[in-house]
């Protein structure tokens, strides 16, 4: 479980394709220094299994096929820069939201529109999970927790925006995510189980 607040802006060191997945080494100094076989680390918002510990500063992970197919992670190369978070530790504040680290989605930025204290950042938003976004409710994209400030479009083009403050900006990619870029996205995990719950016995 994480919470959506990045601790770390990382990097692929290296990406080594196999049969049916890949190993990315990720090099993230602060979430590598207790870092340990095993144990979880986000990396753009999925969740991901640490194998070994790199020097001190880098770990690997292996990513299956089918994690490559739905997320942004496929996309990555080695340089490419990535938002990282440690599993959240009971006890621990929650100054994001509950975050499984499980995608839902992906989405394309549309749109950028800087002002002098943030930018505000349109993303599109798939048929599978707009249901689940609604207006000041929470989102995360490439692992950072959001708000929802804006929805819009149509059945099968609809949107979603976001208000990135110059913290957010600075200290994980969502500040140098260009129109076009693709990126991740989980939503309110809560909304998912009301939903189920609604349906049972239907």
């Amino acid at each position: 479980m994480f919470t959506g607040i990045v601790e770390e802006l990382g990097e692929i060191v290296t990406r080594e394709d196999l049969a049916d997945a890949a190993r990315f080494t990720v090099r993230g100094p602060l979430v590598t220094s207790d870092a340990a076989h095993g144990e979880s680390i986000a990396v753009n918002g999925v969740c991901l299994t640490v194998v070994d510990v790199v020097d001190g500063d880098s770990f690997t992970a292996d990513v299956m096929q089918e994690t490559l197919n739905r997320s942004s992670l496929g996309r990555l190369a080695a340089g490419s820069r990535v938002n990282l978070e440690r599993a959240a530790a009971l006890g621990s504040r929650l100054g994001g939201h509950l975050v499984q680290g499980h995608v839902d989605g992906t989405g394309t930025v549309i749109s950028r529109a800087p002002s002098e204290n943030w930018t505000v950042v349109r993303i599109s938003l798939p048929d599978t999970v707009s249901r689940y976004v609604v207006e000041k409710g929470s989102i995360t994209v490439d692992g950072v927790s959001l708000t929802v400030s804006g929805l819009g479009g149509e059945p099968g083009g609809e949107w979603f925006e976001i208000s990135l403050i110059p913290t957010t900006l600075s200290l994980t990619t969502l500040g140098t995510a260009e129109p076009g870029s693709v990126v991740n996205l989980e939503v309110d995990v809560i909304a998912k189980y009301v939903e189920r719950l609604q349906n049972a016995g239907r």
